[in-house]
């Protein structure tokens, strides 16, 4: 008689992990791959650009949005069975936006990939937590880590490379063989895990969505709006105002309700999950504002294509993944702690050299040094964060723990995306006395501005990484809080209880 988890004796933790990153690293590189694509988008389907980029919008929404609710649904139906259903969504969405015949249909497209991404997402780390022991977990998660810091770089490597060779609608058909093959894999490898009965709790979902929906909508698309009025009465700051508000009732209710929280705040009566819950805010807004202006800077001011842009950030993406293997040794053998704070000062370092090394003059090759140093901290970052936040975690609040950690990520991302642009658009203005950085010289096509600009342009785009500095530091300061770990563990505890049947 087939039973209905998987023996702790068959689960092999390597397998699951490798089949759980392959899907993980698919759906992070289509945070970025698209952002290549815009302007071919914006042409094939006879669009202009506030529509064109709302294929963007629309899938950081759909992704950021539920993760909270996602990562307890791992936790009730089994992380094995949702992930399996969102990587199923996130394919046939997939399909649907390169066969999108309009811009509309492709949005609409981008939002069910976007639910499809938020359901797999909790998963991966959820059974990471769960099937490895706590003090065998640093290599793991440093490659779930580093999974997420290489993706952001692949993409517009790959969508460059597939929109030259075959066409923009490749950047998601190929999705499609990835997700069959990681479907496949994740029957065979990851393993069917103890469910934990309760009711759904229906006013925090409802709560929860509608309060992250009207914040992380109002601050990703503040810049749309110059932060001003969307519709008669309704402004940027009514949303994220009112969003915060719902939050803060969504946080209430998870205290006071008789039945089983959506996200049960005894998670961060633990002070390691706090301070990396903390911590990761400011990876996420660092990681992602410091590329606009390293973009903006090689595309305008040293006249490199898109795709070129991208191979100047080579050298972290091989360092990172590199290095992820032994950095998760260290994380196992040593104190993650210290580790942590080493790789978020790196960070902070690799982006001064680039404050630094910003000029039209300076030799290319000099800029793949901070690239470089960038990949060090990759390595000493990513893991060490994950593995320490999630080491006293208890096994049936994985699920809400990863989803956390993963909405903390993505609203760090998109608070360093709305921040960087503001800063951007004031630095611009003081040293050229315009904002308008696409309408010189080329815009965003790979064009050179015009030599009298460009000096002042790239000291506007070194002085705006000084922001990214300043909140890693930050978050190098919190890494500094952690408590020191438990002794050595011994083999991971398999929960009694109900299993997924998928």
């Amino acid at each position: 008689m087939r039973k209905n988890f998987t023996d702790p004796s068959e689960i092999r933790p390597w397998a699951a992990l490798w089949t759980l990153v392959l899907g993980f690293f698919m759906i992070l590189i289509d945070t970025t791959i698209v952002s290549v694509a815009n302007p071919t988008i914006m042409q094939s389907l006879n669009t202009d650009m506030t529509a064109t980029l709302w294929a963007t919008s629309a899938y950081l929404l759909a992704y950021a949005v539920p993760l909270l609710i996602t990562g307890r649904l791992g936790d009730r139906f089994g992380p094995r069975r949702v992930y399996l259903i969102g990587l199923t969504v996130f394919a046939l969405s997939s399909l649907a936006c390169g066969l999108s015949p309009t811009i509309e249909v492709l949005v609409v497209a981008r939002v069910f990939q976007g639910f499809g991404a938020a359901l797999m997402t909790p998963q991966t780390m959820s059974v990471i937590t769960r099937i490895f022991a706590p003090r065998e977990r640093g290599q793991a998660m440093a490659v779930w880590g580093i999974t997420a810091g290489v993706a952001t770089l692949v993409g517009p490597i790959l969508g460059g490379f597939l929109i030259d060779a075959v066409g923009w609608e490749w950047i998601f058909f190929i999705n499609v063989p990835v997700a069959v093959v990681a479907f496949v894999l994740a029957l065979k490898f990851v393993p069917r895990l103890e469910t934990h009965a309760q009711r759904l709790d229906w006013l925090g979902v409802v709560l929860s969505a509608v309060g992250m929906f009207l914040v992380v909508f109002g601050i990703q698309e503040g810049e749309t709006f110059n932060w001003g009025q969307i519709w008669g009465p309704i402004s940027v700051w009514l949303l994220i105002g009112v969003g915060l508000v719902v939050l803060g009732l969504f946080v209430w209710w998870q205290h006071v309700q008789r039945g089983e929280p959506l996200l049960p705040l005894r998670i961060f009566r633990d002070r390691n999950f706090s301070i990396g819950t903390s911590t990761i805010v400011t990876v996420g807004f660092a990681v992602t504002s410091m590329s606009m202006p390293l973009m903006f800077f090689f595309q305008l001011v040293r006249g490199l294509t898109p795709t070129q842009s991208a191979l100047m950030l080579v050298p972290m993406a091989v360092l990172s993944a590199a290095l992820a293997r032994p950095a998760g040794i260290l994380i196992d053998r040593g104190d993650p702690r210290r580790i942590a704070t080493a790789g978020l000062l790196l960070l902070a370092g690799g982006m001064l050299l680039y404050f630094v090394m910003l000029r039209p003059g300076t030799p290319l090759w000099l800029l793949l040094i901070p690239s470089a140093v960038l990949g060090v901290a990759n390595a000493g970052m990513w893991g060490p964060l994950s593995a320490i936040t999630t080491f006293n975690l208890p096994l049936d609040l994985a699920g809400a723990g990863s989803g956390v950690y993963n909405t903390s990520r993505q609203v760090g991302a998109v608070l360093g995306s709305a921040s960087i642009t503001a800063l951007m658009t004031a630095r611009l203005a003081a040293e050229l006395g315009t904002g308008d950085a696409g309408g010189m010289g080329g815009g965003m096509g790979g064009g050179q501005l015009p030599p009298q600009v460009q000096e002042g342009f790239a000291a506007a785009m070194g002085q705006s990484l000084l922001l990214p500095v300043a909140v890693i530091a930050v978050g190098a300061a919190l890494t500094l809080l952690f408590a020191p770990r438990p002794p050595r563990t011994g083999p991971v505890r398999v929960q009694a209880g109900p299993a997924e049947n998928a």
